[in-house]
């Protein structure tokens, strides 16, 4: 069992502000409905690990038809093609390259949010955290050719869609929601595509630029091919993080003890708490595989055979409290835990299809969230707490912050870059 350091935050079950009254927490390994639903971590970690033996069966994925792509999307492509397109694409979010290179955008982007706080004397975040991470984001992946907040509006209409239940027949839809999930994707991918991604694209091949983008086109993808990248990088890089800066300042106002540690932080320790935020509110509660030949997994104390062609369900949310490796304390916020286990949980997944964002997301989050509660701000109304089928996470909404007059202060802020995280950077240490 994991040991934790003296040093404890606020504890108790119920911590957890995201919390769905029909997610079970136990048993370890189940087969229900069809479907298998691992909820330790050991397992939960050799199933994602099975590389040989697993495809992608989360996202809508199975729907997909893949033969529709000249070359395989990052989300949905599995075996050699998706390691060579993970290494390829990783140096883009590598910790160093995030700092040197977009560490001065992001700093002005996120400072720019807290003048306009301080100025206004009041900040809805959730809202504010959306258009940060589009422009951050879209930095990064080379759709600068479009208006960030257009782009945002984009983006986000796409997540209006039916509810989904993939251990359901017909994932519990009928023919009408089928037919209103089509139209309610298809209209705002065409809008992206039209507005967003074509823009760039045509800019890209008059002009190579270095970004994800310029990456896509020098490895012969098609226009087809980027759309569904660009789309998979605006879901995971842009939409995600913005529920997670929410979650995170909820947390940090709600914890006065844990925000002072936060502020007078250097930013690998600062890192480090945000990473114990996330691994006990992942955004994204649930990962699915399909078994494509039998699977043997342990929880640490039985083992089971998933067979072939068998749904599964790493329901993260319940790994992430698994006290075999976060002790008996596992729903509290400790950042000072020790151990093996990792420090963001599954919340960023695990084996081939770990997210390569990572360090992104962590380091944007922190630039924002260290700048903004540097001015004191107070909640001023309750946050709501919603679900988004899709991608099987939680939205924070409402999230309203009211600023002192003295916090006009914060102008005066360095919005210089945070320096190149170190080898002690817990982003570093993540399974990239």
């Amino acid at each position: 069992m994991t040991a934790t350091a003296p040093m404890r935050r606020r504890s108790g079950a119920g911590l957890r502000k995201a919390r769905r009254a029909d997610e079970a927490a136990s048993p370890a390994v189940e087969a229900d409905r069809g479907m298998w639903r691992i909820r330790s971590l050991t397992a939960a970690r050799q199933v994602l690990r099975a590389r040989s033996s697993t495809i992608q069966a989360g996202f809508t994925a199975e729907k997909i038809p893949r033969g529709l792509f000249r070359a395989h999307p990052i989300l949905i492509s599995d075996g050699p093609a998706h390691d060579r397109q993970r290494r390829e694409v990783a140096r883009f979010f590598a910790p160093a390259v995030i700092a040197d290179r977009y560490g001065e955008h992001i700093a002005a982007s996120a400072q720019a949010i807290v003048d306009e706080a301080a100025a206004t004397g009041r900040c809805r975040l959730d809202e504010a955290a959306l258009h940060f991470t589009v422009d951050v984001t879209s930095r990064v992946v080379g759709l600068t050719e479009s208006d960030t907040d257009s782009m945002a509006a984009r983006l986000t209409a796409f997540f209006r869609q039916p509810p989904v239940d993939l251990a359901a027949e017909d994932w519990g839809r009928t023919r009408r929601q089928w037919a209103q999930a089509a139209v309610n994707g298809i209209v705002p991918l065409i809008s992206f595509f039209t507005h967003d991604v074509f823009p760039a694209v045509r800019a890209h091949r008059r002009r190579h630029r270095g970004d994800v983008i310029s990456h896509l086109l020098d490895s012969g993808h098609s226009t087809g091919d980027i759309l569904v990248e660009c789309l998979t990088y605006g879901t995971a890089g842009m939409v995600t993080t913005r529920e997670f800066i929410a979650m995170a300042c909820w947390h940090l106002l709600d914890d006065e003890e844990l925000r002072a540690q936060y502020l007078a932080a250097e930013q690998p320790r600062r890192l480090s708490i945000l990473e114990e935020i996330i691994r006990l509110e992942p955004v994204v509660g649930h990962l699915y595989r399909r078994a494509t030949s039998p699977i043997d997994v342990s929880d640490d104390h039985t083992t089971t055979t998933i067979a072939t062609g068998d749904l599964i369900d790493v329901c993260v949310s319940e790994t992430n409290i698994d006290t075999d490796h976060y002790g008996h304390d596992a729903e509290d916020l400790c950042p000072a835990r020790q151990g093996a286990a990792p420090a963001a949980g599954l919340s960023f997944s695990d084996g081939t299809h770990s997210c390569p964002g990572q360090s992104l997301a962590l380091y944007e989050t922190d630039a924002l969230l260290h700048r903004l509660l540097s001015c004191g701000p107070r909640l001023l109304t309750e946050p709501t707490v919603g679900w988004d089928d899709l991608i099987e996470g939680y939205r924070i909404r409402n999230l309203d912050l009211g600023f002192h007059v003295s916090a006009r202060r914060a102008r005066t802020v360095s919005s210089r870059p945070a320096r190149t995280p170190g080898s002690s950077d817990p982003a570093r240490r993540s399974h990239l």
